[in-house]
């Protein structure tokens, strides 16, 4: 008889406090000629699970208002790479969570002590759109330095690149974290036969002394957990990601 016909194994649920969770996602601008906005997989998924949890999940923007997936990322481009991604899928289509992408919150409008975690959804906005946004900045910090779960995923992390605490050093200093490489960037170029973006997060990592940036190979599953900031590589990281979340939140 084979071992595995011998293996006796049993799971039960977790039973976890609700909490309230904050998740961000880049408004549309345009990039090289074409509207972007955030990659779906990379909210989605951890909104799916964060909900399944008993969490409450608002969903906000820099300047709030209506956002939308990335053209590249949204299951219902024809003959799109990502037609099966289901729960992008069916948030859009779901009466109550669909209806979210129309009227985000604002993020001048969030108070930092309603919630325990913030989430930083990546895609082809954030580098652009991101980047000289310093209230977003300081809406990050303030979440870190209130003891808060700071999560960022794909190039949401570019906002480790530019957050700086109130003591005037970046977030980043002294920590290992990650986001989309290089390798990464390549192969979309490739893709999209150009360059898309004029800076990439890891060569600019490599440029800030005191930080840690570590990786996987291209599409590779990877998530960091450095105390209290949470990164992951790409959308193949979103469930990777936010099960750190929940662990973090059910200490």
């Amino acid at each position: 008889m084979p071992a595995s016909d011998l293996k006796i194994d049993t799971r039960i649920g977790v039973k976890r406090k609700p909490r309230r969770i904050l998740s961000i996602v880049s408004n549309t601008t345009e990039l090289k000629g074409f509207p972007v906005g955030f990659f779906a997989e990379e909210m989605t998924r951890a909104f799916l699970m964060f909900t399944e949890a008993g969490h409450q999940v608002d969903l906000a923007s820099p300047k709030g208002g209506e956002v939308m997936f990335d053209t590249h990322s949204d299951p219902r481009t024809p003959d799109g790479a990502y037609a099966d991604d289901l729960i992008s899928l069916g948030f859009v289509h779901h009466a109550k969570f669909g209806a979210m992408l129309k009227n985000t919150l604002p993020i001048s409008a969030v108070s930092v002590d309603e919630y325990d975690a913030v989430w930083v959804a990546g895609g082809g906005g954030p580098l652009l759109t991101f980047k000289d946004d310093i209230a977003l900045h300081e809406l990050i910090a303030s979440f870190y330095e209130k003891g808060k779960i700071v999560t960022l995923i794909c190039h949401g992390s570019g906002l480790l690149l530019w957050t700086r605490l109130s003591n005037g050093k970046l977030l980043a200093d002294g920590k290992k974290w990650t986001g989309f490489t290089d390798e990464e960037e390549e192969q979309v170029n490739a893709a999209f036969g150009m360059t898309l973006n004029d800076y990439t997060i890891q060569s600019e990592a490599a440029g800030i002394k005191g930080t840690s940036f570590l990786c996987r190979g291209a599409n590779e599953p990877f998530a960091i957990r450095d105390g209290r900031l949470i990164t992951g590589q790409q959308q193949y990281s979103s469930a990777l990601t936010a099960e750190l979340v929940l662990e973090a939140l059910d200490e």
